[in-house]
């Protein structure tokens, strides 16, 4: 069938035509757009959709003329429209009864204004937050709304954005580079919040096309599906002012923090399997914390990522809240309603590596842009995912932008850092010849340890009482040390080396763990090289690790009675703390993020007890100097015994800055011990506080009730000693009483 449209074909032959019509233009704006020409104003545009097209002239419509069949319109005068030229549009969408006709601005009457002082500072690895000036803006330009995109990529022949709001053909939008910072832009007037999009690349050496999300994009569909959201237009009304003054005075060296480790899909859900939401979690979370006593919460990698096993650790979104749960604005209600109640939130932030999902970071412009080329140094082996090139400037911009963004909009209270050990050591987890020595033929990632150290400044600088918590599993010197005395800058290094020595220990069964009581005393060697978190997490109780419970030797009873220890000896012992959900109440199964915890077994009077016992832990902890203020100097600790091998019990006196103290005795094993002496600092009345023993936590009930006089009987090298009795498998806690 023969078209009828009238098309005037002395233009076709436009060297750009082609380029534009096979969505090849690199510099659309030479083409498309208003310009004076020598003796006449030229309009050009192009709507492969539309069957006809008329432009304001100032007076009336003028209709355009068509110069290719596939939706090339043009308009001449002698006078320039006015500016932002407006166009109305028939467009025939078969899938309609009949053309809609529309009003509309175009793309290219509108210069994209991007600061250039921003894009020095992001090709400079200087911009922090390159999120208010990368991704995609709401917007206004000579009075009209729309949304301003950018993106970096600089190795692109070509660049469009794609979305439903152009049938995700790549030749509508195609955008403009910024000259040599290969960041490209574009405004689309007209777009509303919440519009999915994607980029569409084109490389300009292989010419693979290659689809796109936003690495800057703040929202996301839901998975399985993966373009970005144009941002929402409103913003949050925070009402967390107090809090975030107090936080930004806070001693948090002095002061306790007890960290409640939650992975918002499997703390709880709905009995139809359905996730809690950023605000059912708000309801159901807080008081939940408060009770047990917790001063915050960290949350698994909430930043978007496509697949639910990766419990957020493969991350595509890096200024995104995983749509899983909810919006931003959702997000930013739970963490409200956490300061409100006295309780921080920390995000785990996984700067260290991200997955190879085609549609994300990965070969981002058809090259490897975020990662290195050479696999070597920028392909993680044990993960199968791409290691970050932290010696690129505008990665550094994108890193350090993400982290600013989750503090700045969110208000979060810290950051705990994934996977330090395997940024800071080019050869780790690789055998030789694996791996790529540094310029001084070393093995230190110098980048990354130029990287983690701006990081932390920013951090400290920005964000006054602000965390940030390395998870750094070797003996790498001085990590939360401050920079300028050559540490790596963070506020807290997780204490691997107590962990793994605390449940190699609990695990082994008591009537040999005399063999093995160097797994409780060598940690105090090094306790105080580092500000230290004791971790029991997630990573010990999956990838058939068990529970923490299912770790514990012996019959039932002897388990949760060991459970209990574990929970007093990490409670009382100097660093602060961290627990994943469900240790508290002692989960019988190790954790499955597909399902929620077994709350079930509250009903049986041992999990009831074990929640009790944390829960107590928690406000003693909370409520005793002795046991928070110096956790991270030696003069908070002394031993009382740490010889008593025979019959593995160790115990230690805790100081508080004004020289108050607490005896903590701990028997690992389910001897119990009558008699037994214990050397102390002062005379006077001793008490009991606590006994993970007591029958109100399941335990036998052994113990010491009522007053206990000190004699002045020396012991232990201490001027004064007290007679007790010590239970089975149990942890108990002394405190002097006035007399």
């Amino acid at each position: 069938m023969q078209s009828n449209l009238q098309v005037d074909t002395s233009v076709r032959s436009h060297p750009l035509t082609e380029a534009l019509l096979t969505a090849r233009l690199h510099d659309p704006f030479s083409y498309l757009g208003a310009r004076a020409e020598s003796d006449y104003s030229l309009v050009r545009v192009f709507y492969p959709y539309a069957s006809k097209v008329w432009i304001n002239t100032g007076s009336a419509f003028a209709a355009m003329t068509r110069t290719h069949p596939v939706g090339v319109f043009e308009w001449r005068g002698a006078a320039m429209p006015p500016m932002p030229y407006l166009l109305r549009v028939e467009d025939n969408n078969a899938a309609l009864p009949a053309p809609q006709i529309y009003e509309t601005y175009d793309s290219y009457g509108f210069a994209p204004q991007i600061p250039e002082y921003d894009l020095y500072l992001f090709n400079e690895g200087k911009l922090t937050q390159a999120y208010r000036t990368l991704g995609s803006h709401i917007f206004e330009i000579d009075g009209v709304a729309g949304v301003l995109f950018s993106v970096w990529a600089p190795n692109a022949g070509r660049v469009s954005v794609v979305g439903e709001f152009n049938r995700w053909d790549g030749r509508v939008n195609q955008m403009a580079v910024d000259g040599l910072s290969g960041v490209w832009k574009l405004f689309i007037p007209g777009l509303r919040s919440n519009s999915l999009y994607k980029y569409e690349i084109r490389n300009r050496d292989s010419g693979e096309i290659l689809l796109k999300t936003d690495p800057y994009a703040t929202q996301h569909e839901l998975r399985p599906h993966t373009a970005a959201l144009t941002p929402h237009a409103g913003e949050a009304v925070w009402q967390d002012a107090e809090w975030m003054a107090s936080r930004a005075i806070w001693d948090w060296l002095h002061a306790p923090l007890n960290i409640y480790e939650i992975h918002a899909g499997s703390w709880k859900r709905h009995p139809d399997g359905r996730f809690y939401s950023y605000r059912e979690l708000a309801s159901h979370l807080i008081p939940y914390v408060q009770e047990m006593g917790y001063t915050h919460v960290e949350l698994l990698p909430i930043s978007e990522h496509p697949l639910d096993e990766s419990w957020g650790y493969q991350t595509t979104g890096y200024f995104s809240p995983t749509s899983r749960y909810g919006s931003p604005d959702d997000l930013k209600f739970f963490i409200n309603a956490c300061h409100s109640q006295g309780i921080g939130v920390i995000l785990d932030w996984v700067p260290a590596h991200f997955p190879q999902d085609a549609f994300a970071l990965a070969r981002f412009d058809g090259s490897a842009l975020y990662e290195h080329e050479d696999p070597r140094l920028g392909l993680h082996q044990d993960w199968g995912t791409c290691i970050f090139n932290y010696g690129r400037n505008e990665v550094k911009s994108f890193l350090l932008s993400s982290a600013h963004y989750w503090l700045a909009e969110f208000h979060l209270d810290g950051l705990r850092v994934d996977a330090v050990a395997s940024m800071l050591y080019l050869d780790y987890s690789r055998n030789p010849g694996e791996w790529v020595p540094n310029k001084f033929g070393g093995r230190e990632n110098l980048a990354a340890i130029d990287f983690l150290r701006e990081l932390n400044i920013m951090v400290h600088q920005e964000f006054p009482g602000a965390l940030t918590l390395a998870e750094e599993s070797t003996a790498w010197p001085a990590v939360s040390h401050p920079t300028y005395v050559g540490g790596l800058g963070f506020s807290i290094k997780w204490n691997m080396g107590w962990m793994n020595d605390t449940l190699s220990y609990m695990h082994t069964n008591p009537v040999f763990r005399r063999f093995h009581h160097d797994q409780l005393t060598f940690g105090q060697l090094y306790a105080y090289t580092e500000n230290f978190v004791l971790p029991l997490s997630h990573d010990e109780v999956v990838h058939g690790k068990g529970s923490l419970l299912g770790k514990m030797p012996g019959d039932a009873w002897q388990q949760f009675a060991n459970l209990r220890l574990l929970v007093t000896y990490q409670i009382t012992y100097p660093g602060k703390k961290l627990n994943f959900m469900g240790n508290e109440f002692a989960q019988g199964r190790e954790w499955n993020s597909g399902r929620e915890l077994n709350w079930e077994q509250l009903r049986y009077e041992q999990h009831r007890g074990m929640q009790t016992a944390v829960r107590d832990l928690n406000h003693l902890y909370r409520t005793l100097p002795a046991l928070h203020q110096l956790d991270f100097s030696a003069g908070g600790f002394d031993w009382v015994d740490c010889h008593d091998a025979d019959n593995s019990v160790i115990s230690y006196l805790r100081f508080a800055s004004d020289g108050s103290f607490v005896l903590v005795v701990l028997n690992f094993t389910p001897v119990p011990r009558t008699h037994y002496r214990i050397g102390v600092p002062a005379g006077g009345i001793y008490r009991e506080i606590f006994n993970s023993d007591s029958h109100h936590y399941g335990g036998s009930n052994l113990g010491n009730m009522g007053a206990i006089d000190a004699t002045d009987q020396p012991w232990m090298g201490l001027r004064h000693s007290i007679v007790i009795t010590l239970p089975p498998l149990a942890g108990i806690i002394f405190s002097p009483q006035p007399a």
